[in-house]
């Protein structure tokens, strides 16, 4: 008699921990920041020591269950031994054994990119999410022969790696991943393009632009402006100042985020970027060697600056006529815009006495 409740039991159990518990998400451990913690597998590694180590890690809340998992599942016989893997947090012991193991097949992983990420940013998201190493996809994401394989114009993937909501399988090789997407970016700037073929048709007479051209002007705009409503109005600073036979220095740009871009992306090119950590001086300003700095090279720079979304697209195509060659921040996540330098400096000067700028 005592037998058949304990045989229940174990069936219930058995039921749960195959069908249940792999479906459950872990809870993501409380004041940490980072989205995943990496993990070698030991060379002699048993489903109860993993799952110990995960519970140390923050990674699974209960070792008891998860080692049961893996065992139930014989993922316990197939652990990548020795392998260092990336493990989300927040995420279910399914996904789990399927990173920590062999043969239990790819899952498909949700990843958002923001606009205005920049390559680094893509790589580390990805990274972090599961999706491969950092440094792999930010070589490759830096690589002309991908470019050229995935027929874009530029020498990296710069502004092509659209801003969206992805859903990705796991066993994705980098190119895949990347040529996904591009393939979107695609797919959602066509239409843009098309909707607005007769603005682009007048950049194209008046400037010479092409569409990578909006593309990197489109990724500067997204860097600098805060709020939406002022895209355009932006993009319409930026337009006025490659327009003008008169704005001095000629058809330089002087925004903050080309420097830092070019501090981030190539340190080593400029002198000014030692130690750079976000903050602009007054010498990488100053700096020509940075390829990026549009405050000592006219024009627009060399690659786009970030992967704009759509809206920075339009604002760029359909930006603001208007009289505006300056801007400076405010305060509020907004701007003082200004027709002439006497006018920005009395704006810059309000905007120090207010604390919205150091």
């Amino acid at each position: 008699m005592v037998a058949a409740p304990l045989i229940l039991a174990g069936i219930l159990f058995f039921v749960f921990v195959r069908f249940v518990y792999p479906r459950r998400t872990q809870p993501a451990p409380a004041g940490v920041e980072a989205r995943s913690v990496r993990y070698t597998v030991p060379r002699e590694p048993s489903a109860e020591g993993v799952a110990t180590d995960l519970a140390r890690l923050h990674v699974v809340d209960s070792p008891f269950l998860f080692a049961a998992y893996l065992r139930t599942i014989d993922a316990d016989e197939a652990l990548r031994v020795g392998e260092t893997v990336e493990l989300p947090f927040a995420t279910t012991p399914e996904q789990l054994a399927r990173r920590l193991a062999t043969g239990l097949g790819a899952i498909v992983q949700r990843v958002t990119l923001p606009e205005g990420y920049d390559l680094v940013d893509v790589a580390t998201r990805l990274a972090d999410t599961g999706l491969g190493s950092k440094d792999a996809i930010l070589r490759a994401a830096e690589d002309p022969a991908l470019a050229r394989e995935l027929g874009l114009p530029g020498p990296t993937l710069e502004g092509y790696l659209f801003p969206d909501t992805y859903e990705l399988r796991d066993d994705l090789d980098v190119h895949e991943l990347l040529e996904a997407l591009v393939d979107n970016f695609r797919a959602r700037t066509e239409p843009v393009f098309e909707r607005y073929s007769d603005e682009m048709a007048s950049l194209r007479a008046d400037l010479g632009f092409d569409e990578r051209d909006v593309l990197i002007l489109a990724s500067i705009v997204e860097k600098e402006a805060a709020v939406a409503d002022e895209r355009r109005r932006i993009a319409g600073v930026f337009l006025n100042r490659l327009r003008s036979p008169t704005f001095l220095p000629r058809q330089r740009l002087q925004s903050d985020p080309t420097v830092a871009y070019g501090c981030r992306i190539e340190p080593d090119a400029s002198p000014s970027c030692a130690g750079f950590g976000g903050s602009i001086t007054r010498a990488m300003l100053e700096d020509a060697s940075n390829r990026f700095n549009t405050y000592r090279h006219g024009g627009l720079t060399p690659t786009p600056i970030a992967n704009p979304g759509a809206a920075a697209i339009e604002a760029v195509l359909t930006a603001e006529r208007h009289d505006y060659f300056y801007f400076v921040a405010r305060g509020g996540r907004r701007h003082s815009f200004s027709t002439t330098l006497e006018e920005h400096n009395a704006a810059v000067d309000d905007s120090r006495e207010r604390g919205a700028l150091p």
